[in-house]
């Protein structure tokens, strides 16, 4: 009956491979990628916050403004009760000034008060006191606290990064002064006493208070704030008052506000290289995996598990990625396996008219009769016809998938085709005798996305066999009708129908069963099975079955083809 079958080929030898085997790497490129991603922003974070610039100048600007207030008391005490009255001059008595200076700044013990008269001079100090026998003793001011081991270690990662930095006010190292915005462009007054009275500008602005503060970083890591405040008996100004304290809370303050920047940095970033680890290992990893089994199928190994089955099972894109390569791998060597079978069917199928051809050649040396002669001839000519068929249906085989994937499907409205078989079916009938076709279409376009020469193709090919397998006087319909996403077209006809156990090997290559009393060689078994790529490759279905009488008897075949609609 209808054409196509196949026949199992040999194994397919596994394929050398031709890749050089790569060795193994410590850390995968998209590991360092993760970790680079993932570490700048906190790393970005923890820059910023090193900084703190203007947290930092707000507390120096509190420090300054604190310290100017008490500059102030100190002066205005030292001008009520260290001044005595000459005429119409008030003059700075040093002997008075230098216990009560040192008595104001005493609650203070991180201050130091200094004053100088109006030449420059400096009269009291409240770090100098008269020691036993007039010896003058210097005190100097408190020592830094000591810092324990974490906090010296914190403190010296920190000043390691700020030492890079530029704009910060460092922990510890570095001399002179730092402009901080805490007061108007002017200049600053830190006179020590063996300067001497030689910034005459300086120190008429000092005794009209128009000198800013003086913050310093001292050697031994100290941050010095310093203001100088005149002393005033009316509007006569009798000395300057110069106040020098340590900031030692703005520098325990920025400490920790930047130890905790440190520690949440140093956290966020062991997270991030572990999150980043985890992330490379979920992903990274797989991944390599995957590339390893795409080498395994190139190789022709592990041919029907390629992928490992952790992989297969994921609910995740990877998982995803995996069960597509294995189903393009269980394709891709179905395809071989086809194509193996494939020129096996061929070889044989050519091999059968090459052995008569050769037969013939032979036999035809050794006769003389001319009648024997011409037979031999014509059967010479019969399988050369044969072998251009058989040729010709294979090479449109081998064509059919390629030329598929190439071409764009576009709507093609098969009603006019389906008419346009029909009459010329009609109009080509020999005899009365030969098989009619009826075509039952509803009126109207009936439209597929397809290939307009393969579908007509296909139609060419199920309406030859039907004919074929028609009886005399017989009827051939085709019955097209829109089925839901689908269009649908039903080849029928009268013949004796499909053996229930070739129903599902009729659309297999080679396969041939022809009516009785039809000349050998004139089919090449591959036309159903064409028609199979077609409708298949077009992303529809073909189905064979029989039909039946009221009596349950097979009354002809039937083909079913389904169509996307377009």
């Amino acid at each position: 009956m209808p054409d196509g079958s196949g026949r199992r080929a040999a194994p397919r030898p596994r394929a050398e491979s031709t890749a050089e085997p790569r060795a193994p790497r410590r850390f995968s490129p998209l590991l360092r990628r993760i970790l680079l991603v993932n570490a700048v922003p906190p790393a970005l974070l923890a820059a910023s916050l090193l900084y703190l610039d203007q947290y930092q100048n707000g507390l120096l600007a509190a420090e300054v403004e604190g310290l100017r207030t008490q500059a102030r008391i100190y002066a205005g005490g030292i001008a009520e009760a260290a001044v005595r009255i000459d005429g119409d001059r008030a003059i700075l008595v040093p002997e008075a000034a230098r216990p009560l200076l040192r008595r104001l700044v005493e609650p203070s013990p991180n201050t130091q008060a200094r004053l100088f008269d109006n030449t420059g001079l400096m009269v009291a100090d409240s770090r100098v006191r008269e020691g036993p026998g007039g010896a003058v003793v210097t005190e100097p001011l408190p020592p830094p606290e000591p810092r324990g081991a974490l906090t010296a270690t914190v403190g010296g990662v920190y000043d390691r990064l700020v030492s890079v930095l530029p704009g910060t006010l460092r922990g510890t190292g570095g001399t002179g002064g730092v402009a901080v915005d805490v007061g108007p462009e002017t200049p600053d007054f830190d006179w020590q006493p063996d300067i001497g009275p030689d910034r005459r500008e300086e120190l008429r602005l000092a005794l009209e208070g128009g000198v800013r503060p003086y913050i310093r970083r001292t050697g031994d890591g100290r941050l010095l704030v310093s203001v100088a405040e005149p002393a005033r008996r009316g509007n006569q100004g009798v000395g300057i008052v110069l106040l020098t304290r340590e900031a030692r809370e703005v520098d325990e303050r920025l400490f920790q506000i930047r130890a905790s920047v440190l520690l949440l940095f140093g956290t966020a970033l062991v997270l991030t290289v572990m999150l980043s680890f985890y992330l490379a290992r979920t992903i990274a990893t797989p991944m390599l995996d995957l590339a390893r089994a795409t080498q395994r199928i190139r190789e022709g190994e592990g041919r029907e598990e390629s992928v490992p089955e952790p992989l297969l099972v994921r609910n995740d894109e990877i998982g995803v990625l995996a069960r597509d390569l294995q189903n393009s791998a269980r394709a891709l060597w179905a395809r071989i396996d086809a194509n193996e079978r494939f020129a096996a069917d061929v070889a044989h199928e050519l091999r059968n008219p090459l052995t008569s051809v050769r037969s013939a050649l032979e036999t035809l040396r050794r006769i003389e009769n001319p009648e024997q002669r011409g037979r031999l001839l014509a059967i010479i000519a019969e399988d050369a016809v044969r072998m251009d068929r058989l040729i010709a249906d294979i090479s449109d085989s081998s064509r059919v998938d390629a030329e598929l994937s190439r071409t764009i499907s576009t709507p093609v409205d098969i009603a006019p085709i389906l008419s346009a078989l029909a009459d010329l079916h009609e109009a080509t009938r020999e005899t009365e005798e030969a098989p009619r076709l009826v075509l039952e279409a509803p009126p109207g376009p009936l439209v597929v996305r397809g290939v307009e020469g393969r579908i007509v193709q296909v139609y060419r090919n199920l309406l030859g066999n039907a004919l074929s397998f028609s009886p005399a006087g017989g009827t051939v319909w085709m019955k097209a009708r829109p089925a839901g996403a689908m269009v649908e077209v039903a080849i029928e006809d009268e013949g004796p129908g499909i053996p229930e156990q070739k129903l599902e090997s009729i659309f297999e290559r080679f396969y041939s069963e022809r009516p009785s009393g039809e000349r050998f060689g004139q089919h090449s078994g591959l036309g159903l099975s064409i028609s199979k790529q077609i409708v298949e490759g077009l992303r529809g279905q073909i189905t064979a079955e029989n039909r039946r009488d009221v009596e349950g008897k097979v009354a002809g075949a039937r083909f079913v083809v389904r169509l996307p609609a377009g």
